[in-house]
C-alpha cells in the first residue's frame, strides 16, 4: 500500500471521531518532506487554528507510533480553503454548479486540462460543462482538481458562513 493511502487509513478514524472530514494528505519535498493533512469541520463550519492544533496534536501521536515516513519530515495541517482541491466522489457531488479546473491523468479527446461547471456525477465519472460542451472524466484518471474562486463561490461561502 503506498504511503499516502496507508497514512490516510491510519489517521481518518481518529480524525473522524473528532467531529473532522479528512480532505487530502499530501507528502511533498525531497530533503525534508513536508506531510501535508487537509482536513475540515464534519458539519462543515469554519475551522479554527485550534482545530489545526488539536489535529496536529493527534495526527503527530499517530504517526510517532505508526512511524509510516522513514526521516525527518514537518507536519502541515489545514483547512481546504475556498477554492479547495476536489478529491473525492462527495466533493464533486458537494460542489455541483460550481466552476473547477480539472487535470487527467492522461489524454481525454486529446487533452489533459478541463475548466468548467461541475454538473455531478455520472456513474463514476465527473460530468463537466465546459464551453465546448459536456465531458465526462473518470474519477479515477483525474490528477488533480480545484475550485475555482469566483463570485458565486465567495457568494456561496458567505451565505454558509
Amino acid at each position: 500500500m503506498e504511503p499516502i493511502r496507508r497514512i490516510e487509513k491510519m489517521i481518518e478514524p481518529a480524525l473522524t471521531d473528532m467531529g473532522f472530514t479528512l480532505v487530502r494528505v499530501h507528502l511533498s519535498g525531497g530533503a525534508r518532506p513536508t506531510l501535508q493533512i487537509m482536513a475540515e469541520r464534519s458539519d462543515e463550519s469554519g475551522m479554527t487554528v485550534d482545530d489545526c492544533a488539536g489535529i496536529s496534536h493527534t495526527v503527530s501521536a499517530i504517526l510517532d507510533v505508526e512511524d509510516p515516513i522513514s526521516g525527518a519530515y514537518t507536519l502541515e495541517v489545514s483547512s481546504p480553503g475556498i477554492d479547495r482541491p476536489l478529491v473525492r466522489r462527495r466533493d464533486f457531488e458537494r460542489f455541483a454548479g460550481f466552476e473547477a479546473k480539472i487535470e487527467m491523468r492522461g489524454e481525454i479527446d486529446g487533452r489533459r486540462r478541463f475548466r468548467g461547471r461541475l454538473a455531478g456525477m455520472d456513474g463514476n465519472a465527473v460530468r463537466l460543462t465546459t464551453k465546448g460542451g459536456d465531458v465526462i472524466l473518470p474519477l479515477d484518471d483525474i490528477d488533480r482538481a480545484r475550485l475555482l474562486l469566483t463570485d458565486d463561490l465567495v457568494a456561496a461561502a458567505e451565505t454558509a458562513g
